[in-house]
């Protein structure tokens, strides 16, 4: 298992909140559905090497009839810590919501360490 879907798995967040995570050699995706928001209504950003999405979905209901039971959160604030290999300082300029659907690209480290070279001494 991804260890980008280690931690959504570890969140506990609500089940009526739907996350996909994808991941190839280079990137993560995060695939988030919140029906109902807009790109006007979630905002993300990294920092200290975790990921906050706040989103809000806008609803009105008619004046006349009044709720009896909420099924879906009308605010989801989520803080995932990063997996080591997500490139926190990277510009991540991949995000959309489209029909409700988040989705948001996490590029990997390009960096697989650094090769000593040895000689003989």
């Amino acid at each position: 298992m991804s260890a980008l879907r280690e931690v959504v798995r570890d969140l506990g967040l609500p089940d009526s909140v739907f996350v996909d995570v994808g991941e190839s050699d280079d990137a993560y995706v995060l695939v988030i559905d919140l029906p109902g928001a807009t790109p006007e209504t979630v905002d993300a950003w990294v920092e200290e090497h975790k990921l906050r999405i706040e989103a809000r979905r806008e609803k009105e209901s008619p004046t006349e009839f009044r709720y009896l039971q909420e099924n879906r959160s009308l605010f989801i604030d989520v803080v995932l810590p990063l997996p080591p290999d997500v490139d926190a300082d990277a510009d991540v300029d991949e995000a959309t919501v489209q029909r409700g659907v988040f989705e948001l690209r996490l590029p990997k480290s390009a960096s697989e360490g650094r090769r000593i070279p040895i000689t003989e001494g």
